[in-house]
């Protein structure tokens, strides 16, 4: 795992919507935490052994605290629950320095941002940044119901009611939001962000499909698809000189760690970067979602922790 890790105290826990707390995280002896940048994220590596990721939601000037937002998902993996339930004001938690792989264009002529759910932590940070740099944005925020939307009095103390748009599916008939309507009136030069759930994401990326790539921009928090763990192969660690056989039913990290072997990792499931390794030869089975494709059709790196191999031998930098 990471060797960045910090610990840091809880000071404050606050209620934010039906389900969503967020969570004020300062330094025990206070001063200044490492910067961040709008779209950032930090990983909470809980006492139950899992590690979560979770974006910053506060202005990125903001040195002396970290503010994420989880929501308890009862059909997650277990994360959200932990914090929601373990998590006291005054504790003390180990937490890795930032890192964005959900970076704002801070030049662009506009920005459409658009959230699902809880994903309108890192938009909220972006919003607030855009404000700052004084530079055209609009944000369309989506959820089941008004009572699950967090952040209201926030987003309407920074924007106007032209700039924020909410749309709640249980006072439209159920419908969600129409995302090929709510891209195809942006304007052709926008940067356009989303954040929310898989769902979302999907049609999204289909509703951009016709635009230049260096304009949409995406976050992940879970996997589309599930791991490698066909096994069948054998991964050879360069500066490891070691050989080991990936067996059905394990992932190259799983198999890795087994054997020993130290490998950075977080979220497990492709989409936080962490475990991103060099491919020396072969040619991966790509699952991940934080390479872009051009990315994965070079085969210089991959994500340990979910992608497999097309060969029958892998050769990493580990």
């Amino acid at each position: 795992m990471a060797g960045d890790l910090q610990e840091l105290r809880v000071k404050r826990i606050s209620y934010e919507a039906e389900s969503i707390n967020s969570y004020e995280l300062v330094l025990p002896a206070g001063g200044e935490l490492a910067p961040f940048t709008a779209g950032s994220h930090i990983d909470l590596h809980l006492k139950n052994g899992m590690i979560r990721s979770y974006s910053l939601v506060n202005d990125q000037s903001e040195r002396h605290r970290y503010v994420i937002a989880v929501n308890k998902d009862a059909a997650g993996r277990g994360g959200s629950s932990f914090v929601h339930d373990s998590f006291k004001a005054g504790d003390i938690v180990s937490v890795s320095m930032p890192r964005n792989n959900f970076s704002l264009r801070e030049d662009a002529e506009s920005s459409l941002l658009i959230a699902g759910g809880v994903g309108i932590t890192p938009l909220v940070s972006m919003i607030r940044r855009l404000q700052e740099l004084r530079r055209p944005w609009k944000l369309f925020y989506a959820t089941r119901a008004r009572r699950a939307a967090a952040f209201l009095g926030e987003l309407s103390a920074v924007g106007s009611d032209a700039q924020v748009h909410l749309h709640f599916d249980d006072e439209h008939g159920g419908r969600p939001l129409n995302l090929a309507a709510t891209v195809g009136d942006a304007p052709a030069s926008a940067h356009l962000y989303c954040c929310g759930p898989v769902p979302m994401l999907e049609a999204f990326e289909n509703a951009t499909a016709g635009r230049p790539a260096g304009q949409i921009h995406v976050e992940y928090f879970q996997a589309k698809q599930a791991p490698a763990a066909e096994g069948g192969f054998e991964v050879r660690l360069a500066r490891s000189n070691r050989t080991i056989a990936v067996e059905p039913g394990k992932t190259i990290l799983n198999a890795v760690l087994d054997a020993g072997i130290m490998a950075n990792y977080s979220c497990s499931e492709g989409v936080c970067g962490t475990c991103e390794t060099r491919v020396i030869e072969g040619i991966p089975d790509h699952r991940d979602l934080f390479l872009s494709p051009e990315e994965q059709a070079a085969n210089k790196t991959i994500m340990i922790c979910c992608s497999g191999s097309k060969s029958g031998t892998l050769v990493l930098d580990l």
